[in-house]
């Protein structure tokens, strides 16, 4: 009942008073009492002990062997994470949970093991898609969501192996959204910010929302105490879905940051574009000879790796802003393998031009 309705039932039940006998008042008044404090509508939380029973199936915990190198002698490490299963041998976790793994092993709610490969991991976005050995007998397979339909201020859930307790349920709220202007696979990287507790084991898990679909991916946290402290971030699902499942070509052989105009001028460069951070082996961009940086540093509060290429233009697309970036995504699907990329970037002073999707190793400058 809104302010304007409230008013009006008061009125009447004014006028209703006058007509009472006086026997009555007493049941009036409490009648009138209970129907002007009703709220408008009664806010329903989510059965968070329902939601559990139904997608907890689907998360995995996922147990790494790592070979860290020390001046003595190669020492085996051990490593632990979560992930969720969004087909029947495939599961979304942090790339940080796999980096560098020799041996991965998934772990169901059930019990049931098997190993994994890596198929694609991004650094940037902190998102890894990993293929299973054996697919589970009786898969759950997680939906992934539209992370914009999520609003600020709306319930959500996490699933995972905090210190290594697997199935671990936490709650809290969408807190916010986070962009810092990076690219991966084509798509602008957006963190998901809340309030539910996340701790060691919990990366790579799930953020649910009041649905019981996946809209993000769990991936770091801000802290001073070393632990949580209200703070956390997960890749969001868009995010997840544009670079992993969705990009092809050239688009998905990088990662890198946007360069706005006020770091273009610090760094002397021509135009706004996309620095290059990493090149992934074997990729299209790697073919093409992208080259990606080698020399961290932190300009302006912004966290870059010099030394790589700065892409201009992709197939006379600029490459100024995330929405430019869209914009080349859309026109690459409609290529076929046999079609080729044209790239435009700035390197050693001048700008080139790479040819990508064809069998070509060299570059020519542009006039």
């Amino acid at each position: 009942m809104n302010i304007s309705t409230q008013t009006a039932g008061i009125r009447q039940s004014s006028i209703y008073l006058a007509s009472l006998h006086w026997a009555s008042l007493p049941w009036v008044f409490l009648w009138l009492a209970f129907s002007v404090s009703q709220p408008a509508a009664a806010y329903e939380r989510p059965d968070f002990a329902e939601l559990y029973e139904n997608s907890s199936d689907s998360v995995v915990t996922v147990h790494t062997l790592s070979t860290q190198a020390t001046a003595e002698a190669p020492r085996i490490q051990r490593g632990l994470g979560s992930g969720v299963l969004i087909s029947t041998d495939q599961l979304l976790t942090a790339a940080h949970v796999v980096d560098n793994a020799r041996q991965i092993k998934v772990r169901f709610k059930d019990g049931f093991e098997t190993a994994a490969s890596v198929v694609a991991a991004l650094s940037a976005s902190d998102i890894a898609l990993l293929r299973l050995h054996q697919p589970h007998p009786s898969p759950v397979i997680a939906t992934l969501a539209n992370s914009d339909d999520t609003r600020v201020g709306s319930p959500v859930y996490v699933i995972g192996a905090p210190f290594g307790i697997s199935q671990t349920l936490s709650v809290g709220h969408l807190s916010g959204r986070l962009e810092r202007g990076e690219m991966a696979g084509g798509a602008a990287i957006e963190f998901l910010q809340t309030d539910t507790a996340i701790n060691t084991g919990n990366s790579g898990g799930p953020m649910f929302n009041a649905d019981g679909e996946v809209i993000g991916i769990v991936s770091f946290i801000m802290t001073k105490s070393g632990g949580f402290d209200g703070i956390g971030f997960a890749t969001s699902s868009n995010t997840a879905r544009q670079a992993l499942l969705e990009s092809s070509g050239i688009l998905a052989g990088f990662e890198g940051i946007m360069l706005n105009e006020s770091l273009a001028k610090l760094l002397n460069i021509p135009a706004p574009g996309l620095l290059v951070h990493r090149v992934v082996d074997g990729s299209v961009a790697d073919k093409a000879g992208l080259r990606a940086g080698t020399v961290p540093a932190n300009i302006a509060g912004n966290s870059l790796m010099l030394g790589g290429d700065i892409i201009l233009e992709i197939n006379g697309l600029v490459c100024e802003t995330p929405h430019d970036f869209q914009l080349v995504q859309q026109s690459t699907l409609s290529l076929s393998h046999e079609d080729s990329y044209s790239i435009k970037v700035f390197r050693d002073g001048e700008v080139i031009e790479l040819l990508a999707g064809v069998e070509m190793e060299n570059a020519f400058a542009i006039d």
